[in-house]
Protein backbone atom coordinates (compact mmCIF):
# COMPACT_ATOMS: atom_id res chain seq x y z
CA UNK A 1 0.00 0.00 0.00
CA UNK A 2 1.23 3.47 -0.84
CA UNK A 3 1.32 6.09 1.89
CA UNK A 4 -1.24 8.21 0.02
CA UNK A 5 -3.73 5.35 0.32
CA UNK A 6 -3.94 6.00 4.06
CA UNK A 7 -5.68 9.31 3.44
CA UNK A 8 -9.42 9.04 4.01
CA UNK A 9 -9.39 6.01 6.33
CA UNK A 10 -10.94 7.97 9.21
CA UNK A 11 -13.71 9.30 6.98
CA UNK A 12 -14.42 5.83 5.58
CA UNK A 13 -14.48 4.16 9.01
CA UNK A 14 -16.76 6.86 10.42
CA UNK A 15 -19.25 6.63 7.53
CA UNK A 16 -19.28 2.84 7.83
CA UNK A 17 -19.99 3.08 11.56
CA UNK A 18 -22.67 5.78 11.32
CA UNK A 19 -24.36 4.45 8.19
CA UNK A 20 -24.63 7.82 6.46
CA UNK A 21 -22.50 10.76 5.44
CA UNK A 22 -24.44 13.39 7.40
CA UNK A 23 -23.92 11.72 10.77
CA UNK A 24 -20.26 11.04 9.96
CA UNK A 25 -19.75 14.67 8.95
CA UNK A 26 -21.22 15.86 12.25
CA UNK A 27 -18.78 13.70 14.21
CA UNK A 28 -15.82 14.79 12.08
CA UNK A 29 -16.98 18.44 12.15
CA UNK A 30 -16.85 18.85 8.36
CA UNK A 31 -19.48 18.99 5.62
CA UNK A 32 -21.14 15.86 4.22
CA UNK A 33 -19.81 16.71 0.76
CA UNK A 34 -16.26 16.85 2.12
CA UNK A 35 -16.65 13.40 3.68
CA UNK A 36 -18.14 12.00 0.48
CA UNK A 37 -15.31 13.39 -1.62
CA UNK A 38 -12.65 12.08 0.77
CA UNK A 39 -14.10 8.56 0.69
CA UNK A 40 -14.45 8.65 -3.09
CA UNK A 41 -10.80 9.66 -3.45
CA UNK A 42 -9.81 6.77 -1.15
CA UNK A 43 -11.74 4.35 -3.35
CA UNK A 44 -10.03 5.71 -6.44
CA UNK A 45 -6.58 5.28 -4.91
CA UNK A 46 -7.39 1.73 -3.76
CA UNK A 47 -9.02 0.88 -7.07
CA UNK A 48 -12.09 -0.72 -5.46
CA UNK A 49 -15.54 0.43 -4.34
CA UNK A 50 -15.93 0.32 -0.56
CA UNK A 51 -19.46 1.72 -0.14
CA UNK A 52 -22.76 1.24 -1.92
CA UNK A 53 -24.55 4.59 -2.08
CA UNK A 54 -28.22 5.31 -2.70
CA UNK A 55 -30.29 8.42 -2.04
CA UNK A 56 -31.54 6.85 1.20
CA UNK A 57 -28.74 4.72 2.57
CA UNK A 58 -25.07 3.83 2.59
CA UNK A 59 -23.84 0.26 3.01
CA UNK A 60 -20.54 -1.57 2.83
CA UNK A 61 -19.61 -3.59 -0.22
CA UNK A 62 -18.05 -7.01 0.34
CA UNK A 63 -14.66 -5.43 -0.22
CA UNK A 64 -15.58 -2.63 2.15
CA UNK A 65 -16.57 -5.06 4.90
CA UNK A 66 -13.28 -6.91 4.59
CA UNK A 67 -11.28 -3.69 4.47
CA UNK A 68 -13.06 -2.22 7.52
CA UNK A 69 -12.49 -5.40 9.53
CA UNK A 70 -8.75 -5.01 9.00
CA UNK A 71 -8.27 -1.25 9.23
CA UNK A 72 -11.06 -0.35 11.68
CA UNK A 73 -9.13 -1.25 14.87
CA UNK A 74 -6.02 0.54 13.60
CA UNK A 75 -8.01 3.68 12.78
CA UNK A 76 -9.50 3.63 16.29
CA UNK A 77 -6.03 3.32 17.82
CA UNK A 78 -4.65 6.18 15.71
CA UNK A 79 -7.60 8.40 16.58
CA UNK A 80 -7.20 7.68 20.28
CA UNK A 81 -3.45 8.26 20.16
CA UNK A 82 -4.03 11.66 18.61
CA UNK A 83 -6.68 12.51 21.22
CA UNK A 84 -4.32 11.63 24.05
CA UNK A 85 -1.86 14.25 22.80
CA UNK A 86 -4.37 16.90 23.84
CA UNK A 87 -3.22 16.55 27.43
CA UNK A 88 0.32 17.50 26.41
CA UNK A 89 -0.77 20.74 24.78
CA UNK A 90 -3.11 23.16 26.53
CA UNK A 91 -5.06 20.44 28.32
CA UNK A 92 -7.91 18.08 27.38
CA UNK A 93 -9.94 19.22 24.37
CA UNK A 94 -12.52 18.06 21.87
CA UNK A 95 -16.22 17.23 22.01
CA UNK A 96 -17.28 15.06 24.94
CA UNK A 97 -20.48 13.26 23.93
CA UNK A 98 -22.57 11.89 26.79
CA UNK A 99 -25.89 10.03 26.78
CA UNK A 100 -28.28 10.03 29.73
CA UNK A 101 -31.93 10.20 30.75
CA UNK A 102 -33.49 13.62 31.20
CA UNK A 103 -33.77 13.03 34.94
CA UNK A 104 -30.03 12.34 35.23
CA UNK A 105 -29.28 15.72 33.70
CA UNK A 106 -31.81 17.52 35.90
CA UNK A 107 -30.75 15.86 39.15
CA UNK A 108 -27.04 15.34 38.71
CA UNK A 109 -25.27 16.92 35.74
CA UNK A 110 -26.92 20.33 35.48
CA UNK A 111 -25.41 21.64 38.74
CA UNK A 112 -21.94 20.35 37.74
CA UNK A 113 -21.82 21.40 34.10
CA UNK A 114 -21.01 25.13 34.47
CA UNK A 115 -18.02 24.40 36.70
CA UNK A 116 -16.72 21.64 34.46
CA UNK A 117 -16.87 23.82 31.35
CA UNK A 118 -15.19 26.69 33.20
CA UNK A 119 -12.40 24.38 34.38
CA UNK A 120 -11.78 22.87 30.93
CA UNK A 121 -12.10 25.57 28.26
CA UNK A 122 -10.85 23.22 25.54
CA UNK A 123 -13.71 20.76 25.97
CA UNK A 124 -17.14 21.04 24.37
CA UNK A 125 -20.00 18.93 25.73
CA UNK A 126 -22.76 17.40 23.62
CA UNK A 127 -25.63 15.68 25.42
CA UNK A 128 -28.03 13.08 24.02
CA UNK A 129 -31.15 12.23 26.01
CA UNK A 130 -32.73 8.77 26.04
CA UNK A 131 -34.89 7.41 28.84
CA UNK A 132 -33.77 3.81 28.32
CA UNK A 133 -30.37 2.17 28.01
CA UNK A 134 -28.73 2.81 24.63
CA UNK A 135 -25.75 1.46 22.72
CA UNK A 136 -23.33 4.33 23.24
CA UNK A 137 -20.83 2.92 20.75
CA UNK A 138 -23.38 2.74 17.94
CA UNK A 139 -24.66 6.18 18.90
CA UNK A 140 -21.22 7.79 18.73
CA UNK A 141 -21.09 8.70 22.45
CA UNK A 142 -17.96 8.69 24.58
CA UNK A 143 -19.90 7.54 27.64
CA UNK A 144 -23.34 7.22 29.16
CA UNK A 145 -24.78 7.86 32.63
CA UNK A 146 -27.40 5.62 34.23
CA UNK A 147 -28.32 4.20 37.61
CA UNK A 148 -25.92 1.44 38.58
CA UNK A 149 -28.52 -1.29 38.18
CA UNK A 150 -29.06 -0.27 34.54
CA UNK A 151 -25.42 -0.52 33.40
CA UNK A 152 -24.67 -3.56 31.25
CA UNK A 153 -22.07 -5.98 32.58
CA UNK A 154 -19.72 -5.64 29.61
CA UNK A 155 -19.22 -1.93 30.29
CA UNK A 156 -16.65 -0.24 32.49
CA UNK A 157 -18.68 1.45 35.24
CA UNK A 158 -17.49 4.43 37.29
CA UNK A 159 -19.69 5.24 40.31
CA UNK A 160 -20.47 8.95 40.45
CA UNK A 161 -22.74 8.94 43.51
CA UNK A 162 -22.99 6.36 46.27
CA UNK A 163 -26.76 5.92 46.48
CA UNK A 164 -29.90 7.71 45.38
CA UNK A 165 -33.05 7.72 47.49
CA UNK A 166 -36.46 7.63 45.83
CA UNK A 167 -39.24 9.46 47.63
CA UNK A 168 -42.95 10.13 47.29
CA UNK A 169 -44.10 13.75 47.42
CA UNK A 170 -47.21 15.83 46.83
CA UNK A 171 -48.15 19.49 47.01
CA UNK A 172 -49.87 20.93 50.11
CA UNK A 173 -52.86 21.77 47.89
CA UNK A 174 -53.22 18.17 46.77
CA UNK A 175 -52.93 16.89 50.33
CA UNK A 176 -55.59 19.35 51.47
CA UNK A 177 -57.95 18.02 48.78
CA UNK A 178 -57.19 14.30 48.91
CA UNK A 179 -55.47 13.64 52.21
CA UNK A 180 -52.35 11.55 52.81
CA UNK A 181 -52.30 7.77 52.29
CA UNK A 182 -51.38 5.80 55.41
CA UNK A 183 -50.33 2.56 53.68
CA UNK A 184 -49.00 1.40 50.32
CA UNK A 185 -52.43 -0.07 49.58
CA UNK A 186 -54.08 3.32 50.04
CA UNK A 187 -51.98 4.69 47.17
CA UNK A 188 -54.53 2.93 44.92
CA UNK A 189 -57.13 5.51 45.97
CA UNK A 190 -54.82 8.42 45.13
CA UNK A 191 -53.88 10.18 41.91
CA UNK A 192 -50.31 8.99 41.33
CA UNK A 193 -48.22 10.52 38.58
CA UNK A 194 -47.05 7.53 36.57
CA UNK A 195 -44.16 6.94 34.18
CA UNK A 196 -44.26 4.94 30.95
CA UNK A 197 -41.12 3.40 29.42
CA UNK A 198 -40.91 4.29 25.74
CA UNK A 199 -38.81 1.23 24.90
CA UNK A 200 -41.36 -1.42 25.91
CA UNK A 201 -44.43 0.76 26.62
CA UNK A 202 -44.67 -0.60 30.19
CA UNK A 203 -45.81 1.48 33.16
CA UNK A 204 -43.19 1.73 35.90
CA UNK A 205 -44.14 -0.06 39.11
CA UNK A 206 -43.06 1.96 42.14
CA UNK A 207 -40.29 0.33 44.16
CA UNK A 208 -41.17 0.84 47.83
CA UNK A 209 -40.07 -0.50 51.20
CA UNK A 210 -42.37 -2.60 53.35
CA UNK A 211 -40.97 -4.00 56.62
CA UNK A 212 -37.39 -3.71 55.33
CA UNK A 213 -38.31 -5.52 52.09
CA UNK A 214 -38.39 -3.97 48.63
CA UNK A 215 -41.77 -4.41 46.92
CA UNK A 216 -43.19 -3.36 43.58
CA UNK A 217 -46.39 -1.36 43.88
CA UNK A 218 -48.79 -0.91 40.99
CA UNK A 219 -50.41 2.50 41.38
CA UNK A 220 -53.09 4.40 39.48
CA UNK A 221 -53.54 7.99 38.40
CA UNK A 222 -54.78 10.25 35.64
CA UNK A 223 -51.41 11.56 34.41
CA UNK A 224 -48.80 9.41 32.66
CA UNK A 225 -45.47 10.90 31.53
CA UNK A 226 -42.63 9.58 29.39
CA UNK A 227 -40.20 12.25 30.64
CA UNK A 228 -39.10 11.41 34.18
CA UNK A 229 -37.72 14.92 34.74
CA UNK A 230 -41.25 16.38 34.51
CA UNK A 231 -42.76 14.42 37.38
CA UNK A 232 -41.69 16.72 40.22
CA UNK A 233 -43.16 19.71 38.40
CA UNK A 234 -46.45 17.90 37.98
CA UNK A 235 -46.49 17.22 41.72
CA UNK A 236 -45.80 20.89 42.47
CA UNK A 237 -48.78 21.75 40.25
CA UNK A 238 -51.01 19.71 42.53
CA UNK A 239 -51.82 16.98 40.00
CA UNK A 240 -50.94 14.08 42.24
CA UNK A 241 -48.28 12.11 44.13
CA UNK A 242 -44.92 11.73 42.41
CA UNK A 243 -42.26 9.07 42.93
CA UNK A 244 -38.97 10.88 42.28
CA UNK A 245 -35.35 11.17 43.35
CA UNK A 246 -35.08 12.92 46.70
CA UNK A 247 -32.12 14.91 45.41
CA UNK A 248 -34.47 16.41 42.80
CA UNK A 249 -36.95 17.80 45.35
CA UNK A 250 -34.80 18.65 48.39
CA UNK A 251 -35.34 22.38 47.98
CA UNK A 252 -39.09 21.90 47.43
CA UNK A 253 -39.38 19.86 50.63
CA UNK A 254 -37.35 22.41 52.59
CA UNK A 255 -39.47 25.31 51.30
CA UNK A 256 -42.78 23.51 51.83
CA UNK A 257 -43.70 23.46 48.14
CA UNK A 258 -43.90 19.69 48.45
CA UNK A 259 -44.61 17.47 51.46
CA UNK A 260 -43.39 13.91 52.07
CA UNK A 261 -45.72 10.98 51.49
CA UNK A 262 -45.19 7.66 53.33
CA UNK A 263 -41.51 8.37 54.15
CA UNK A 264 -41.15 4.98 55.86
CA UNK A 265 -41.68 3.38 52.44
CA UNK A 266 -39.02 5.32 50.55
CA UNK A 267 -36.42 3.10 48.87
CA UNK A 268 -32.75 3.51 48.01
CA UNK A 269 -31.22 2.72 44.62
CA UNK A 270 -27.61 2.27 43.46
CA UNK A 271 -26.07 5.61 42.56
CA UNK A 272 -25.49 7.09 39.14
CA UNK A 273 -22.73 5.43 37.13
CA UNK A 274 -20.81 6.67 34.12
CA UNK A 275 -20.11 3.80 31.73
CA UNK A 276 -17.99 3.27 28.63
CA UNK A 277 -16.89 0.21 26.63
CA UNK A 278 -13.18 -0.19 27.36
CA UNK A 279 -10.44 0.72 29.80
CA UNK A 280 -7.73 1.05 27.14
CA UNK A 281 -6.54 4.51 26.16
CA UNK A 282 -9.19 6.52 27.99
CA UNK A 283 -9.61 9.85 26.16
CA UNK A 284 -8.19 12.81 28.06
CA UNK A 285 -11.52 14.66 27.83
CA UNK A 286 -13.35 11.72 29.44
CA UNK A 287 -10.68 11.28 32.11
CA UNK A 288 -10.99 14.98 32.94
CA UNK A 289 -14.76 14.60 33.30
CA UNK A 290 -14.46 11.54 35.54
CA UNK A 291 -11.91 13.24 37.77
CA UNK A 292 -13.99 16.41 38.03
CA UNK A 293 -17.09 14.45 39.05
CA UNK A 294 -15.19 12.31 41.54
CA UNK A 295 -13.82 15.38 43.29
CA UNK A 296 -17.25 16.90 43.75
CA UNK A 297 -19.47 13.88 44.21
CA UNK A 298 -17.23 11.49 46.09
CA UNK A 299 -17.65 8.64 43.62
CA UNK A 300 -15.65 5.45 43.98
CA UNK A 301 -13.01 3.99 41.68
CA UNK A 302 -13.74 2.17 38.44
CA UNK A 303 -15.42 -1.22 38.73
Amino acid sequence: MKLTQLDGLLAFATVAKQGNFTAAAALLEVTPSAVSQTVRQLEERLGVRLLNRTTRSVSLTEAGEQFLARVGPAVAELTQAAAELDAFRSGPSGILRLNMANIVYAVWLRPLLPGFLASHPGIKVELGFDEGFVDIVAGGFDAGVRLGESVQLDMVAVPLTRQEQLCMVASPDYVARRGLPRTIEELQQQDCIRYRFRKNNAIYRWELMRDSNLVDAEVDGRLILTNSASMAGAARDGIGIAHVFRRQVESDLAAGRLVPVLPACWSTQPGFHLYYPTRRHLPAKLRAFIDYCAERLGGADEQ
